[in-house]
Formats: C-alpha cells, structure tokens, sequence
C-alpha cells in the first residue's frame, strides 16, 4: 500500500489514478443511450467504440426521438462522419463466431462492415484465449469524454430506472418483449478520460495490429442535460487482462476487491449479475466471520439468462451461497433480488461495489471467475481522501448513490429510507428488512428458492475458468476431468 493509505495503489489493485473534472453514475440504458449519442454528436476528432456486443438496430430513443440525426445506432454511425470532416470512428466488437452471431441475430454488424468508409471502421476482438471473452463497455469521445461500465450498446438493454410492467417500449428488433433490465456505466471527463482512452487504442492495436492517433485537442464534450455526481475526483481504472500471445495477465480489479473486503467496516454493498468466484466469496465469508465485520448485502438477478449460463453460474452461486450462509453467525448478510411492481423479477446487469462511504467502483467485471482472470475488463473505482474536507464532500456522495439505489430497488422515496435507516441504528440490512413489501421491492434469496440450482457444472473449470490455460485442449481437459470427477462422486453417494 502507499503512504498515504490508499486501497488504490497503480500497478496492484489499478492500473492508473486520473484525475476527473466531473464524474457522474448513469443508471439503465434509457439514459445511457440518450447522453452517449448527445455526445457523439459533439464530436470532432475520433469516437472509439469498444465493446462485448453491439447491435446496429437498435435505438437511441425506443419512441419519440429527440435528438439530431438518425434513432437507430447503425444508421447513426454512417450518418454522422459523413457531416463531421476530419471524425474517424473505430468499433471493436468481441469475435463471437459467425455462427454465435447470426444465432444472437448480429447480422446488420457484418452488413455495416461491407458499407463502412475509411472514417468508419468495424473491427472483430479476437485477441484473446480461445473460450475468452473481450468484456469491456467503453465508449470515448475525443479523448475528452469517456462511458466505462456495464451496458453493452446492443438488444435487451434499454429500460428506464421505472422498470415498468409490460413497458412496450422493452421491445427487440424482431417486436418481440423482452424482461425489466437494470444497469449502470459512468462517465469521466480531463485526465481519467484520456487514459481510458490510451486503454482503448491499446485494445485496437492488440486485436487488429493497427494503431490510432490520440485525439489532436481535447475539448469540453459533457452532456449539458447530465449532472455530475463529483468534482475534481482522481479515479483509480482497474483492469483484468488474460494472458495472450506473450503478453503478462493483469488481476488488478481481484486485487482491489479483496483490499476492499479487507479494509470494509460497516457495509459492502455490491450488485452483481453473478456470484460464482469462491476467492472473492471466501473473502466476503472471512468479513462475516468477523465479530465487528460489516454488514455485507448482494443484489443479484432472481436466475441466469440461458440454460447453460443457469447450469453454471446459478450451480456456482447455489454452492457460493450456502458458504456465505454458512460463515452467517452474526446474521450480516442479506442476498436480494429486485422485482417490479407485480413481481416479475429484474435481471440484474449492473456490476457496482460501494464500501462503507470511501469506495465506489462500477465497471464491467461480475464477482465469477472469468472477470478476475480470463476475460478482458475494465472498471473505474473513486477513493474518498483520508482526513480532508473534499474527502468528507466525497463520502457524502458515495453514500447518497447508495441510498438512491436502494430506494429504486425498494420502490421508496429518499426520505422514507431515511426514517428507517434512522430507526435502525446506521444498520443497512436492518433498514432494507424495514423497508420491503410487496410490490416493487428486493426478494430474499432463500435456501429453497436454490434448491433447484444444483449442477454439476457448477464452478466447472471449462464454463468459468479462473484464467487463461496454455491451450484451448488442455482447458477442455481440465473441465472435462472436473466434470467426470463430479459424476463418479454423484453416482457414489446416490
């Protein structure tokens, strides 16, 4: 650690500490696509798009658009070069496979391929192990503005912090109605965001061997209609990096969150798409063990998106829960998930972590093996200040994003969680057990409600690797032994 007591220390649990002038959390994409075309739209230099998935059909705006230019996302990023001399826009996609991608209907990207100018380029990601994923969701805007967090530019992403029933604006491009999303990204502006820019020409050179030339002036590019959150804030960019083709892997966001369990004193906070890494859980079980350990609450969605994602990472979090449990003897723990007002469950996409008042970090990586060691993230993490007045203005804030989380996710005004939080001593589990309901409101997980989740795929080496294996052969051989091993034990005990 640094002199100074930081949990943010470069080249251990970050990669680089950027100052931001402004800094602002975006919750669910109805915003997200809305402020990143209204950026786009100030562009001048070069717009660098660098993405898990993107999908040209969909809108900015499902109905009712406001904004200059076209609504869907494709026709945009033809449009806009062609009025904007001197723009270059770069778009790098994770090679999924063609066949993946004509199953997950991304056809339109490869059409905009063949239509694209030398000021529009598409490129497909496949710098990475074979089995890994490029995860990162990064959008940089002149090297003056930068979105960095959970929310892929593509299909069943947008929703609005309402999370409506049977909101018909929740529609794919097919028509078809799709499930209540939650998300989040942030956005940086100065310093920190020139270095996320640096990442994302790294990122380009490695996947195409081709390099982009910063940005010739930095001007202002904030959306005018976002409200930033902090001020003059050093952000501390953490990253996960594979090992690939010579280059050394990067655990930096695994080691942050352990400093953070470690240093943690009343709460951590987290929400989670899935829970599925025993060392990152072993940890959270170490601070339940803890006579004067914090309070710890996870937010998850009810299940997994497909079937084998169910297999795997819900068999994980079965086996990952009864652990926590387990270590529960100060009853510290609560494990949600939110619903809406009629009960049908939110997926939960978001990946964000708030530790007691001092930490916020929000970014692309879930709490599972993949995003410590095998798939290409980034996160963006703020540290209040020890001991200074601006540190004091920052643990405010840090602490307001918690509570205004909550209170979406509880379907309650900010002054009734107040009252209750109030009531319960400075207890965040007590005040969230005060505050549900029915109606909108976070469900507890219970031993039963996973009773079902049981698999012997879960925490299967092959599905949720912990980092990158020497060949794409001897990982499946690996996985492959796991899951005979677990059969014969199976077959043993039945």
């Amino acid at each position: 650690m640094t002199e100074d007591g930081r949990a943010l220390v470069p080249s251990q649990t970050c990669w680089r500490r950027e100052q931001a002038d402004r800094f602002a959390l975006i919750v669910d994409a109805a915003d997200y696509f809305r402020f990143a075309k209204a950026a786009m739209l100030e562009a001048q230099h070069s717009i660098m798009l660098i993405g898990w998935d993107f999908d040209t059909r969909i809108k900015f705006e499902p109905q009712s658009p406001t904004m200059h230019g076209p609504n869907r996302l494709g026709r945009f990023l033809i449009w806009l070069p062609k009025r904007r001399p001197g723009l270059q826009i770069y778009l790098l996609k994770w090679d999924l496979g063609m066949v993946q991608a004509l199953g997950r209907g991304m056809t339109p990207l490869f059409v905009l391929d063949l239509i694209t100018t030398a000021r529009l380029r598409l490129k497909l990601d496949a710098a990475h192990p074979a089995g890994a994923a490029h995860h990162q969701k990064i959008v940089v805007i002149d090297d003056s503005l930068a979105f960095c967090g959970g929310i892929d530019m593509t299909v069943d992403r947008w929703d609005t912090r309402e999370h409506r029933d049977g909101d018909r604006r929740r529609r794919k491009p097919s028509g078809r109605a799709y499930a209540p999303w939650h998300d989040a990204t942030a956005v940086v502006d100065g310093d920190a965001a020139l270095a996320i820019g640096d990442l994302a020409r790294e990122r380009w050179r490695l996947a195409t061997g081709e390099r982009i030339a910063p940005a010739s002036s930095r001007r202002p590019a904030w959306p005018r209609d976002l409200t930033p959150i902090f001020e003059r804030v050093e952000i501390g960019i953490a990253r996960t990096i594979p090992e690939f083709d010579g280059n050394p892997e990067v655990r930096e966001i695994e080691r942050l969150y352990l400093e953070a369990f470690a240093r943690a004193r009343r709460t951590i906070y987290i929400e989670t798409q899935y829970l599925a890494s025993r060392k990152l859980v072993e940890g959270l079980a170490r601070r339940l063990g803890d006579r004067e350990g914090p309070d710890i609450v996870i937010v998850l969605p009810e299940s997994a998106g497909g079937w084998l994602e169910r297999k795997a990472m819900d068999g994980a979090r079965r086996k990952l829960l009864r652990l926590l449990w387990r270590a529960d003897r100060h009853q510290r723990l609560g494990v949600y998930y939110p619903v809406t007002q009629s009960g049908e469950p939110i997926y939960v996409h978001a990946k964000i972590m708030i530790v007691d008042d001092w930490l916020l970090r929000v970014g692309s990586s879930n709490l599972n093996n993949r995003s410590m060691g095998f798939d290409t993230e980034c996160d963006l993490a703020l540290e209040a200040a020890p001991d200074e007045i601006e540190g004091t203005k920052t643990r405010g804030a840090i602490n307001s994003i918690r509570r205004d989380l909550l209170c979406e996710h509880l379907g309650v005004e900010v002054d009734v969680f107040m009252a209750a939080f109030d009531r319960s001593g400075g207890s965040l589990l007590k005040t969230i057990e005060a505050l549900r309901r029915p109606g909108r409101t976070l469900n507890a997980f219970k031993v039963e409600d996973i009773a079902e989740d049981e698999s012997i795929l879960a925490e299967n080496e092959l599905l949720d690797p912990e980092g990158a294996a020497p060949s794409l052969k001897e990982q499946a051989i690996r996985g492959l032994r796991d899951l005979i091993s677990r059969m014969r034990v199976r077959k043993q005990t039945s």
